[in-house]
């Protein structure tokens, strides 16, 4: 996913008066089958009768090599099976026809970085229960706040009732400062 493509989504949204939905997939490479055999020694968290006993991991699970392809393969599966697809610009921009109650067509859109989520829709919530029924949900569906790194903020424009969206990379560069003094300082500098 790249901002580029996050700029471009905010203007379709603006320009077909999209609703905009952040949602945050909990646990997101549990939800996958793990893609290689990996066996470990069972620990209390296994129960007592199997402590010291040799098991195999079946999910994917985090530090694992395949654990983010599997992931991915799995989200990408869920969202062929809601009938969206990937752009060809972007593999991580999908989208879907669909139509406003008053018949105009258009798109949705989900916009995917591993398990964070932009929903661009007339009507966000079927999309949203479709998600749910697959995977848990960190918190609600809200406004963005935040995406790739940068702040997203929404406005609107005096005599025009659409809303309009912006990202900005200050978070990043902020974060990018204090990673820097911090280093400095550890280094004695």
């Amino acid at each position: 996913m790249t901002r580029e493509s996050v700029r471009i989504a905010f203007l379709i949204a603006a320009l077909n008066e999209l609703e905009i939905k952040s949602i945050d997939i909990g646990n997101a490479y549990l939800n996958a089958p793990a893609r290689e055999k990996v066996y470990t020694t069972a620990g209390l968290e296994f129960g007592l009768g199997k402590v010291g006993r040799p098991v195999i991991i079946q999910q994917a699970s985090y530090g694992l090599k395949t654990s983010g392809a599997a992931w991915h393969a799995q989200l990408m599966e869920t969202l062929h099976s809601m009938d969206f697809t990937p752009s060809l610009a972007d593999p991580d921009v999908w989208m879907r026809a669909a139509s406003k109650a008053n018949g105009l067509q258009y798109y949705e859109y989900l916009l995917v970085y591993i398990d964070d989520v932009l929903i661009l829709s007339h009507n966000p919530e079927p999309i949203l229960r479709c998600i749910e029924k697959s995977y848990r949900l960190k918190g609600p569906a809200s406004d963005p706040q935040t995406y790739l790194g940068a702040y997203i903020k929404q406005w609107s424009i005096e005599n025009d009732h659409r809303n309009i969206w912006s990202i900005s990379s200050s978070h990043h560069i902020k974060e990018a400062i204090a990673n820097l003094e911090r280093h400095l300082l550890s280094e004695g500098l």
